[in-house]
């Protein structure tokens, strides 16, 4: 049965109008990167809650958190709101199987994010199993605004400390140098991804998708197309989910 801890708002950064992170200081509680937790505030109108996955790698000093807040939604209105110093509650234990240890080994990584999708992947980089496991990473974070790409700045620093991975940034409704323009299944379709990593999506890469449900559809029918299908418990494979909303 779940717990709630009483967790103090340290920061709440605005990326954009649309998008912002939630810092929090809370009791220390274990997880797995990759793992998700519920937050939950007490409104005039009832008590909400929702998951949202942890940005931050287990043992940091703050628990982070993704957020966009959805017009008419029960609770990231009000999370957009919240000031240093304001509480909320962070339930306990963390929850979700989409951690690295589900994943099968490889040769490559591939983490690809559509939105919030980025999270999880922020806190699994932020471990050192992955950078252990597997000779080339590659992180990619589709978005629709160069303004939605969340982390910029720490994931380019942390692709120079390490050479293993490799960051691209996709951008659909705006140019942006650096960046490719498009729907993620569509330029897997097309070859630009594998083009613009130098790699190439074979039998020896292990994928990681999180994100919208319409971009998990169709990339995984594009990647069963090349021989990578959905890894299962009772089945393993080469491609891993996790759906948001």
């Amino acid at each position: 049965m779940a717990q709630w801890l009483d967790a103090k708002v340290v920061e709440n950064h605005q990326w954009n109008p649309n998008l912002f992170s939630l810092k929090v200081k809370a009791p220390a509680f274990d997880f797995v990167a990759g793992q998700f937790v519920r937050l939950g505030l007490d409104l005039p109108e009832g008590r909400a809650q929702r998951a949202y996955s942890l940005v931050n790698s287990p043992g940091a000093e703050l628990l982070d958190f993704l957020v966009t807040p959805v017009v008419g939604g029960k609770l990231s209105p009000s999370l957009h709101l919240l000031k240093p110093g304001d509480h909320i509650q962070v339930s306990q234990p963390a929850s979700g199987f989409f951690v690295l240890d589900e994943v099968p080994d490889g040769d490559s990584l591939w983490l690809l994010a559509t939105g919030t999708g980025i999270g999880p992947f922020l806190s699994i980089l932020g471990t050192e199993a992955p950078w252990q496991r597997f000779k080339r990473i590659h992180l990619v974070h589709g978005v629709r605004f160069a303004a939605d790409l969340a982390y910029k700045a720490e994931i380019e620093a942390l692709a120079a400390a390490r050479p293993q991975l490799r960051y691209q940034p996709v951008v659909t409704r705006e140019p942006l140098a650096g960046a490719l323009r498009g729907r993620l299944p569509a330029l897997l379709a097309s070859g630009e991804l594998e083009a613009a990593l130098g790699d190439k999506l074979d039998k020896g890469c292990q994928l990681m998708l999180c994100g919208n449900p319409e971009m998990i559809r169709d990339s995984l029918q594009l990647l069963a197309g090349k021989g990578l299908n959905k890894n299962l418990r009772r089945q393993p494979g080469h491609v891993t989910v996790e759906q948001y909303w």
